[in-house]
């Protein structure tokens, strides 16, 4: 004991002091924590927003453009000429259906992949739980997927496809999308601080996730014995049940279950693999 009070009186002149020291082995999630920093988490989620459309030439009308553009380029190339089956509705609101969460999650992992790489200047100077930045980076993509599903209402009005109770699953489903984002956007954000070219590899990942979720296509394309391993991408239940949520088809609840099951697998290993490496970030970043 009088050791200790005679470091204090030598090295700090005061009787109390806070000794921090760093935490050794795998760190768990402290969710207390994050809920300190919730108005920092608001604060960077505003400012990605103001950024995203402030002294832009299209603005607002970029979360537009972006899907309809993509659907008509889709159409035209497997709707006319490959003539994929659609399971009955007309191609453009079958693809657009599948479109708006795809197109969320993969803006999403994209702009989570290089969240703190782009704020390096806050990690090497002050100290919060750095998991806020790319969880906040996913927030902003909201503000596009509210303004694509009211072009996606206007398509449903414009082909006569009514609403039916499926759209009340609609909200639990955007759950599972975020949740997707959120476990593969950190895990790539982490990754992509050691590793600096691991970024180039996401935009092709992303491009090739594409092709393996049953977005352009149905899964009902899929033999049956075999759907349950499509059904092991997170995302491929996720964009059926948005198509079945609006489009008004039955749920393949087999095929959710094992999706949103995955989901949680990913989003605890990104969470893990983030907290652990998360002590030398400020280091090497």
């Amino acid at each position: 004991m009088e050791k200790q009070d005679k470091f204090h009186e030598d090295y700090f002149g005061s009787d109390h002091v806070t000794v921090i020291v760093p935490e050794t082995g795998w760190r768990k999630l402290d969710i207390r924590e994050l809920w300190a920093y919730r108005e920092l988490l608001k604060a960077l989620i505003v400012r990605d927003i103001k950024i995203r459309y402030k002294q832009t030439v299209l603005g607002v009308a970029w979360a537009i453009l972006q899907p309809v553009v993509t659907m008509i380029v889709f159409t035209i190339v497997f709707g006319k000429l490959a003539k994929l089956p659609t399971d009955g509705y007309p191609y453009p609101i079958f693809l657009y259906s599948a479109l708006l969460p795809w197109m969320f999650f993969a803006n999403a992992i994209g702009t989570a992949g290089g969240s703190l790489i782009g704020s390096s200047h806050l990690v090497s100077k002050v100290y919060f739980p750095r998991l806020i930045i790319p969880f906040s980076s996913i927030g902003s993509g909201l503000v596009d997927l509210s303004i694509s599903t009211g072009i996606l209402l206007l398509l449903m009005l414009y082909y006569g496809v009514p609403l039916t109770a499926n759209i009340f699953a609609a909200p639990v489903l955007l759950v599972g999308v975020i949740f997707t984002a959120l476990g593969v956007g950190t895990l790539l954000s982490a990754v992509t601080v050691a590793y600096r070219d691991f970024r180039f590899v996401v935009p092709f990942m992303v491009q090739i996730w594409l092709f393996c979720t049953p977005v352009v296509y149905a899964m009902s394309l899929i033999p049956d014995r075999w759907q349950w391993i499509l059904g092991l991408n997170p995302m491929a239940g996720v964009v059926e049940g948005f198509r079945a949520a609006f489009l008004g088809k039955p749920f393949d609840l087999v095929t959710l279950t094992i999706s949103f099951s995955i989901s949680t697998l990913i989003f605890v290993i990104g969470i893990i693999y983030f907290e652990k490496v998360e002590r030398r970030f400020a280091d090497i970043i």
